[in-house]
């Protein structure tokens, strides 16, 4: 299939990894995210969508697949560590800058800063401002699945 890219804007908060938990919870819950209908167990039946997340990463097609969603990202970058599988890392002022002219960027700048999601199965996140320069918004973004 090949992966996908999304995005995703949620409100502002301060806990990131709040943010993305919350983002998660809803991806999944709306059953926005990839999920093989087709899929059959041993008795040759549909299977029906997994109710909560971990049993959905229970699923083999889906851990070695994806879901094509923020779904495949697990948590957040701490600092100081690299990013990796499942991770997203957020923007950190001076990437922004380098890339945006600014350190507080908006969304006109999203199309800018799209370049940073360079990695399959590594996402990133950055804060979006308000004309007056306040934290608004939270952009997630990247691309997964395979």
């Amino acid at each position: 299939m090949g992966a996908s890219g999304w995005e995703y804007y949620v409100p502002y908060q301060e806990d990131l990894g709040a943010a993305l938990d919350a983002l998660r919870q809803r991806v999944f819950e709306g059953q926005d995210y990839y999920w093989d209908p087709w899929d059959e167990d041993e008795a040759g039946e549909v299977g029906e969508r997994p109710s909560t997340i971990d049993r959905l990463w229970e699923d083999e097609q889906v851990q070695e697949e994806g879901t094509h969603s923020i779904l495949d990202m697990h948590r957040m970058v701490r600092p100081g560590e690299s990013p990796g599988h499942g991770t997203v890392q957020p923007v950190q002022p001076a990437e922004a800058y380098r890339l945006t002219g600014t350190g507080r960027p908006t969304r006109a700048h999203v199309q800018l800063m799209e370049p940073l999601a360079d990695r399959r199965w590594v996402g990133r996140c950055a804060v979006l401002h308000d004309a007056h320069g306040r934290p608004e918004e939270i952009l997630f973004w990247g691309f997964s699945g395979d």
